[in-house]
This record gives structure tokens, sequence and C-alpha cells, in this order.
């Protein structure tokens, strides 16, 4: 040890000499030794300065070179720090529209549990006032002297059964009841998706106005005040339901993970040809042949039950005021009585309302699939387009049906010209 420490005294004595001395004195002498060192110590030898600065040099020059080949490397552009996190205020703005989303399923909800009671309640209410008015109007005429209460009560009631009916049919609460239905599953599908957004992507702007544009065509299609902007219950022709924006957004270019065809071909293409085909002149048509059917049947109904109530009012005020004339006003009084109730069951109770609603709504279903395969199939980037493998499934989900059964489905459209089988399975 004391040889390391005269040797180490050496070295910096010739270090701490002029410059120009010391290094021709530090090469003329020449120092050797044997240094036995145990295993258990470790010693710190220090380099020298000049390869220390070789070293970072070289770092320097990968460091440089290692950026200027990243900045024309794709994936490290797409994993650049502006890139990894999303935006706050997107983020912001779709949480407030989810906020919004879910007060409206919860409205929707309970204003169509409301207009359930609605129509249980006017229908049962409807059916006692005309009931009793008729057996009145039996009690009076049966007497062998009429009573002018009776027969004054009688009308009263018939008369405020007609004005109930004409309310009642005008509004149809079962048809509002069910589209109140339709927005609540409809409002809650958004709510999902909006939730999808925020969980596995990366929300953007666009998102932000296809939410938006998708809450305002929701309002507009099911709105909850009745007075002004409530939908004609009888209108002159059967139209789809149509709850979507008609103004599509463009999908967002997606990044580039090798499929240049993002999972479409010729194949699927012409595949999804023929299902729209199937859906319009199968599917779409039958739903909207049932509508106008549902619509007339109801229409006669709606008319009928304030007509029988009408005349059962006029009859009961008349019955037995003349002896040509009585026993005629008297049958008016008592058995239109009984056929408006029957009458009005079958509208309210049977819901006739409803059902229309129904094949509307579902005629709307299939026309939005048919205008979302529309709107993949006329895209001609395919990297805007949704992925073609996830586009499938989601039609085949949407129609009760496996992969293989939507492929058959629209082999035999293409064979057979005229497809027998509906599109759906699940309505």
């Amino acid at each position: 040890m004391a040889l390391i420490l005269q040797s180490s005294s050496f070295l910096s004595s010739c270090s701490t000499s002029v410059p120009s001395t010391s290094s021709c004195s530090c090469r003329r002498g020449l120092i050797r030794a044997n240094i036995n060192i145990p295993n258990n110590q470790t010693i710190k030898i220090s380099l020298p300065r000049f390869q220390r600065r070789a070293r970072l040099v070289q770092e320097q020059e990968l460091i440089s070179g290692f950026s200027t080949i990243s900045t024309n490397n794709p994936i490290e552009k797409q994993f650049s720090p502006s890139r990894i996190g999303p935006d706050p205020l997107v983020i912001k703005k779709l949480y407030a529209i989810k906020e919004a989303v879910a007060d409206r399923v919860e409205m929707h909800r309970n204003i169509g549990e409301q207009r359930s009671q609605w129509n249980n309640m006017l229908l049962t209410s409807i059916n006692g006032i005309t009931l009793a008015a008729a057996t009145m109007t039996g009690i009076a005429v049966s007497s062998g002297d009429p009573v002018l209460g009776l027969k004054m009560s009688s009308t009263l009631l018939y008369l405020a059964a007609t004005g109930m009916l004409v309310i009642i049919n005008k509004i149809q609460p079962s048809q509002l009841a069910e589209e109140q239905r339709n927005a609540t599953r409809l409002f809650q599908d958004l709510y999902n998706q909006i939730e999808t957004t925020l969980s596995i992507g990366h929300p953007s702007a666009i998102d932000v106005k296809e939410a938006m544009d998708r809450v305002l065509a929701l309002d507009k299609a099911y709105p909850l005040p009745l007075l002004g902007v409530m939908l004609e219950k009888f209108p002159t022709s059967v139209e789809p339901a149509v709850w979507w924006p008609q103004q599509r957004r463009r999908q967002p270019k997606r990044v580039s993970d090798g499929d240049k065809y993002n999972g479409w071909n010729g194949k699927l293409e012409e595949e999804m040809e023929e299902i729209m085909g199937v859906l319009s002149r199968k599917d779409q048509e039958e739903y909207i042949s049932l509508g106008k059917k549902a619509l007339k049947f109801n229409k006669f109904l709606a008319i009928s039950g304030p007509l029988l109530t009408g005349l059962a009012a006029v009859g009961s005020a008349f019955a037995d005021s003349s002896p040509s004339h009585g026993s005629w006003a008297a049958m008016f009084g008592i058995v239109g009585g009984a056929l408006a109730s029957v009458v009005n069951t079958v509208e309210h109770g049977g819901q006739a309302g409803m059902v229309f609603e129904m094949y509307r709504s579902n005629a709307g279903f299939f026309r939005y699939m048919q205008e979302s395969v529309e709107s993949n199939l006329t895209e001609t980037d395919m990297e805007r387009r949704e992925n073609g493998e996830v586009f499938e499934m989601k039609m085949a989900l949407k129609l009760g049906r496996s992969l293989s059964d939507l492929r058959d489905l629209a082999a035999g459209a293409s064979s057979k010209g005229e497809q027998i089988e509906f599109g759906s399975k699940l309505f």
C-alpha cells in the first residue's frame, strides 16, 4: 500500500507542475509494481479527461442522429406528446353531453310511465261514465213515467264522455307512451356510446359534434311537450320515424395499421348492397304497409267513439218524448253507449296508437341501417370507413343473425332476385 501511495503522489506532483514539463516527466518515468488487492475490495479508476470528452461527443452524435431519424418516423409522430393525451376541453364537453343525455333518459322514462297511466285512467273513467249514462237511460225508459233527472244526468254524462273521447283520441296516450319508450331506449344507446368513446378512444371535436347532433335529432323526433310540437297522430302518409341527423358525419381518418382496405373487400361490399336491398324491399315496406293498416283502423275507432257517445246523448235526451220516436231515441241512448264503450276499449285498451307507432319506429330502424350501409359504401377513402369486419358484425347482431347466416342471406338475395325471407329475425 505504501507503494501505491508513493505512485499516486508522484502522479499528482506531475499534474500540479508546469504543463509543458509535466507531460515529459510523466513519459520518462516508468513504474513497475506488483499490486495484490483483495477480492472483497473495489477500486474506482477515473478515466482521463480526454476520454470523457470523446464519450460525450459520441453520445451527442448518437442523440442528434436518432432525433433526425425519429422526426421522419410515422410511428414516432403517432405517439408524439401532442397526440398522446386527448384534449381536456373535448373531454369536458363530452361529459357535459353525457350528463344531459342521462337527464333526458330519466325524463322520458318518467313521462312515459305517466302517459301510460293516463291511458289506463282515461280508459277506465270514460267507460265508467258511458256505462253509467246508458244505465240511467235504461232506468228512465223502463219506468212508466220517465224521470227527468235521470234523463238529464245521462245526457250530461254522455256529453262529458264525448268531450273526453275527443281529447284522448287527439293525443293518443298509448302512442305517446310508446314514443317515450323509444326515446328512452335511443337516449340510453347514445349514453352508452359516449361512455365507450371516453373509455377506449381519444375523443375529438368530431365526436362532440356528432353527440350534439344526435341529441338534437332525438329531441326533434320525440318531443316532450304536447302543445305545439306534438307529433301528428293521424298523418296523411306513413313515413318511417327518423331520429338521427340527416347530415351524417364524415368518419375521421384512422391511423394506418397496415390494412389499407380497412377490413373491406369487393365481396363484402356486394353482400352489404344485397342486404340493403332486402331491408328496403322486404322489411321496411312490410312495416310501412302494416303501419298504414293500423293507422286506418285507429282513425276509424277514433271517429266512431265520439260519434256513438254523441248519438247516445241525443237519444237519452229525447227518450220517450214522443210516442212515435221515443223507442228509437231510447235505443240510441242505450245501445250507443254500450257500443261506445266497446269501441273505446278496443282503441285504447288494445293500444292501437301504440301499435301504429311501433310499426313506424321499426320502419325507421331499417331505414337507419340502410343509410349506415350506404354512407360506408359511398365513402371512397377506405380509411374513413368504419372497419369492415366490425361493421359486418354489428349488422348481424342488429338483425339477429350470425355472420354465416348474414352471408347466406346476401347470397340468397343475389341468386333469387326477389328474396322471400325477411332480413331481420328480431321483429
